[in-house]
């Protein structure tokens, strides 16, 4: 019961900090081409929505690995 405690917070951390460092990771992307004048909120929101796909994305596919790894005790 503790162990699945433990992962629902990694989990949560790991989702956390993957939107982090891939929204950090957009800041470095020119995005003014892409967004018509006096949309720049609904711009914004976008690169938000995008930020949470793509870190929740590659957070999942950490934590699949894990566990997978976690998983490979069973086989032998």
């Amino acid at each position: 019961m503790i162990s699945i405690g433990y992962m629902s917070i990694i989990s949560m951390l790991s989702h956390v900090i993957f939107i982090y460092i891939t929204w950090t990771a957009m800041q470095g992307i020119n995005f003014e081409p892409f967004v018509r004048k006096n949309k720049v909120t609904e711009a914004r929101i976008v690169i938000i929505f995008l930020a949470i796909v793509i870190g929740t994305g590659v957070s999942n596919f950490v934590l699949d690995i894990i566990h997978w790894s976690q998983d490979l005790i069973y086989l032998f």
